[in-house]
């Protein structure tokens, strides 16, 4: 699988898991890598929910140190591609 169909299927995930955890309504027709975790209503303890669900979904594991760093859809996605998924 290519790293552009890999990263279109992981953001298929992570958009199936933030819509559940999302604590705004987000316009999902706009959503994708640029997507800011700020615009989808994301405060730390939202993230560490969406790590736990992204293990269960996607099988990787994050640490939140390196998420919370982070500011758009599009950098989890590296990250989780760059561990492998």
């Amino acid at each position: 699988m290519t790293d552009t169909a890999k990263q279109e299927t992981i953001l298929g995930q992570l958009r199936g898991i933030l819509e559940e955890s999302s604590t705004v309504q987000p316009d999902w027709d706009s959503f994708g890598p640029q997507s800011t975790i700020e615009s989808l209503g994301l405060d730390s303890l939202t993230i560490l929910d969406l790590l736990y669900d992204i293990e269960e979904v996607i099988g990787i594991h994050l640490e939140a140190k390196e998420v919370l760093k982070v500011t758009t859809v599009g950098e989890i996605i590296n990250m989780l591609v760059a561990k492998g998924a």
